[in-house]
């Protein structure tokens, strides 16, 4: 079995008493993080494997992403600035519905790519109505650790062509979840994904909730509570809130996942509590969309689980945990204090609570002995960096300064993805070119 030992500067934890080593060695083998130790040259001496020298290196966890949309990556750019109904509406259910196989693979490419790039090494994944294999098939070959699954939607007044029938959805879903849960020794895992509460009928969200039980480590993916129009059409609808509808429903648990969240009453804020329910905060498409602002520092008061997520390229134009990470703590300051959601905080949130949102907090989120080998390797020596004490600006450093040209190497389930900021699963160019090359015949699809 493979082995490798990297020597770095500091190692930044993200375990339970936020340790931080300094000049210490991570011992890798195979997947797993076997050891750490302090560097001494006799310890290494008679080593075997692979040794790599990074002492002028920071070590972190893998950042965990909760919400994205691999199949919205190829619609960067055309359709900024408008509020969430109208963006869906004019833009983003015609493109999705345009997709064809070849377009929706180099979607899902370019998406995987940026996020790796990025550091992000494992995300939850809402697909898109069809052809739903092809997404699952790029996120296996990447080696990218997800939760993901088939956009489910069997009402759409907003654009009535993107629907499939009830019986369908429920159907082409489960078979899916047979196909690809687990996959790849448990790399990727299905996140069954209704879109949201206008786009799917009772009998769709409720029997949805009751597949999960056939496939354990599931998760239940859906939005609510974005945008004000929403949720009046949702009272109009149900007479009742989002999240007191999904409650009503048997839905809230804690293998539910909630994108956004903005605008919860009190009565919505304690049923996410009581159910264990998560929530996903985006704060740039929240910004962008003009959603609103989360009252992220209350739900984490009621120790709800809040993890990080980009959302789509055309609602953020970007994939960047970074830019979540700095707006998710910046945005909160006006309101709450210049000392909440200080950088700490985010950088958990963008790891280890990431982790502990899709369960997967005994593998990932922390550099500890025995979890999986999501690592990423730093360069903290730039000139655009805080030039005080390094352990003191750590966080700082990554949360308010940093951004993707901070990451040298990525390396997920013991594999190296990117090496001294190159990707070794993507030609960039390549990619690029087939980019632009669908992008074109989707558009002539869409109209």
């Amino acid at each position: 079995m493979k082995e490798t030992v990297i020597r770095v500067k500091k190692i930044v934890s993200a375990d339970s008493n936020d340790k931080i080593f300094s000049d210490h060695c991570v011992r890798i083998t195979g997947n797993l993080i076997a050891d750490i130790f302090p560097y001494k040259e006799s310890a290494i001496k008679d080593f075997k494997g692979e040794y790599i020298d990074a002492s002028e290196k920071t070590l972190i966890p893998g950042f965990v992403q909760t919400h994205i949309h691999l199949c919205q990556t190829l619609f960067r750019g055309l359709a900024d600035d408008l509020q969430l109904l109208d963006w869906l509406q004019l833009h983003i259910f015609p493109y999705e519905n345009a997709h064809d196989k070849n377009s929706l693979r180099a979607s899902a490419q370019l998406g995987i790519n940026e996020l790796l790039l990025g550091g992000t090494t494992t995300l939850l994944d809402m697909g898109t109505l069809k052809h739903q294999e092809v997404i699952f098939d790029e996120l296996i070959k990447s080696g990218i650790r997800a939760h993901a699954g088939k956009c489910m939607i069997d009402i759409n007044d907003l654009f009535p062509e993107f629907k499939s029938t009830t019986h369908d959805e429920l159907t082409e879903t489960h078979e899916l979840a047979n196909e690809f849960h687990n996959q790849r020794n448990g790399l990727v895992q299905y996140g069954f994904a209704p879109r949201f509460v206008l786009s799917c009928s009772e009998k769709l969200l409720r029997e949805t909730k009751e597949m999960m039980k056939d496939f354990p480590g599931s998760i239940y993916h859906t939005h609510s509570s974005e945008n004000m129009e929403e949720i009046k059409v949702v009272r109009q609808m149900h007479n009742k809130e989002n999240i007191e509808y999904f409650d009503s429903i048997g839905v809230l648990d804690d293998h539910t996942i909630l994108a956004h969240c903005i605008h919860l009453n009190n009565r919505e804020i304690q049923l996410m509590k009581k159910s264990g329910s998560r929530i996903s905060h985006c704060p740039s498409s929240n910004l962008k969309l003009a959603s609103g602002i989360a009252n992220i520092p209350a739900y984490l008061n009621e120790n709800i689980s809040v993890s990080l997520g980009a959302d789509g390229a055309p609602c953020n134009n970007q994939l960047s945990i970074f830019t979540e990470m700095r707006l998710a703590s910046l945005i909160q300051k006006p309101f709450h204090g210049a000392d909440v959601m200080n950088a700490k905080t985010i950088f958990r949130l963008a790891t280890i609570e990431g982790a502990k949102a899709l369960h997967l907090e005994k593998q990932i989120g922390s550099i500890e002995k025995g979890k999986k080998a999501d690592l990423l390797l730093l360069d903290l020596n730039k000139p655009y960096l805080s030039l005080g004490k390094e352990e003191a600006s750590i966080y700082s450093n990554i949360v308010y300064s940093g951004d993707k040209s901070i990451i040298d190497s990525v390396m997920l389930d013991g594999e190296w993805k990117v090496r001294n900021q190159k990707s070794l699963v993507y030609s960039q160019e390549d990619l690029t070119n087939y980019g632009k090359e669908e992008l074109v015949k989707l558009l002539k699809r869409a109209g």
